[in-house]
């Protein structure tokens, strides 16, 4: 069942509701076309009896000609049970000799039977009648074939109709099974159609607003999502191949002026040692690619713990004290002292440390990292008294190879903020700036604060 077509699967539910729903309708009219004959005759038959019951004649018809209708047959008992009179004359005792008592006695009896010597089935009445004083036993009986008849044709009509009316009701499920898929099989023909090389079609969208026109505004969004994904991927991959292109094509040029002549040690050392300034950078680059790969795969793991937020900051400032004592500048360590951050510390350095260079770089004047709380985060902050930059800069600072303008990107591969917010969004908080021209740079990273412990403080 689930291999074949939706339309014909559809079809095929259809028209088995609509099977079960005419035999139940079938059925229902016949059993009441059956039970509304029988209280048909039923009442015919008492109606003969009362204008019987009236005037019993003891010689002459049982049966009334104003109210018999169909083959009737009446008979005339005794209390027990011997034949008075019938008609027609000849007729078998029609009731046993325990049930004429019972009618004689008052009790009404109303069955259906056989006659010997009649053809099919016969409504029996039996009513009691008195004649000369005297009780007696009154049957009339009315022949059920026409009943039977009128039955048989009616099971014969729905036998030959049921059929004709399902197969007209599947055809139709069909048709309009087949007219409610159209669309869907438009939007899977445009579907196949699109690809890399056709970004911009879209799904057609029915000018009906059902669930079909719906469907195909939401897969028409999921393609706007997949398109500017894949446009971020394309601007990923040319900035990433701009990035490792400049250091790797430095590289070769050290080593070919290297190579080109014969060279003193101390040159060689020159272009050894900027072989490997180079190289460290294509190092970091490389190790910052492979991070947001694996963040953009869910795959960044956090072990987070209990750290104190001054700790981290010390550590950061005291792995940078000596390249900022070399630029003449100091990184001081502020802010409140017991708070207790739920963090990676090992990743949240590489933030933290990311911030630093940025600041060491960029930046001018004490550097000044500081922890504070705001509401059930701490904010850890990297602030310098740089020149800042443009603050329409602000809302794309996280972006990858973002950069503010060539005074502020040098030497920067433009990786270092979008690793600060993958790591902070990565530990459930988010990374901020604050910038402007002339007034110095906050940076700062909003992350869960801890419970501290006593071995911890």
């Amino acid at each position: 069942m689930s291999r074949l077509p939706l339309r014909l699967r559809l079809t095929l539910v259809f028209a088995t509701v609509m099977a079960v729903v005419l035999v139940a309708m079938a059925v229902f009219v016949y059993v009441r076309v059956g039970h509304a004959l029988a209280s048909s005759i039923d009442q015919g038959l008492r109606l003969q009896a009362r204008e019987t019951g009236r005037d019993v004649s003891l010689t002459g018809s049982l049966i009334d000609p104003d109210t018999a209708t169909g083959a009737r047959l009446a008979q005339l008992l005794y209390a027990n049970g011997t034949v008075l009179r019938s008609t027609p004359p000849g007729l078998p005792p029609l009731l046993s000799a325990a049930a004429a008592v019972r009618v004689t006695a008052g009790a009404d009896l109303v069955n259906t039977t056989q006659v010997a010597g009649r053809a099919g089935d016969w409504r029996l009445l039996a009513v009691p009648v008195t004649v000369g004083d005297q009780p007696r036993a009154l049957v009339l009986l009315a022949s059920l074939t026409a009943r039977e008849e009128t039955l048989h044709r009616l099971f014969v009509e729905f036998s030959v109709a049921g059929p004709i009316a399902l197969l007209l009701a599947a055809l139709a499920g069909y048709g309009l099974a087949a007219a409610a898929l159209r669309p869907v099989e438009s939007m899977r023909h445009r579907a196949a159609a699109i690809s890399a090389s056709t970004p911009g079609r879209r799904l057609p969208v029915p000018a009906a607003r059902d669930e079909i026109a719906r469907l195909a505004e939401t897969l028409n969004r999921m393609l706007d999502r997949l398109q500017s994904a894949f446009e971020h991927e394309r601007r990923f991959v040319a900035d990433a191949s701009h990035e490792l292109r400049t250091p790797l094509a430095l590289l070769r040029i050290e080593l070919e002026v290297a190579l080109r002549r014969p060279r003193t040690r101390e040159e060689l050392e020159d272009a050894l040692r900027s072989a490997v300034e180079e190289t460290e950078r294509l190092t970091r680059l490389t190790e910052d690619l492979l991070l947001i790969a694996r963040s953009e795969q869910g795959h960044l793991p956090i072990q987070s713990e209990p750290v104190l937020a001054t700790e981290l900051l010390s550590r950061v400032a005291a792995r940078f004290a000596g390249r900022a004592r070399e630029l003449g500048r100091e990184i001081v360590v502020a802010g409140e002292k017991e708070l207790v951050v739920s963090v990676d510390a090992s990743q949240l350095e590489q933030a933290l440390g990311n911030l630093v260079d940025n600041a060491l770089v960029h930046g001018a004047g004490p550097i000044e990292l500081s922890a504070h709380t705001h509401g059930a985060l701490v904010e850890l902050h990297v602030h310098d008294e740089g020149p800042g930059f443009p603050q329409q800069f602000e809302a794309r600072a996280f972006d990858r190879f973002s950069r503010a303008d060539d005074a502020r990107s040098r030497g920067g591969s433009g990786l270092g903020l979008s690793i600060v917010d993958l790591i902070a969004r990565a530990h459930g908080g988010a990374a901020h700036v604050a910038s402007s021209v002339g007034a110095g740079t906050d940076v700062w990273i909003a992350v869960p604060a801890a419970i501290p412990t006593a071995s911890q403080l």
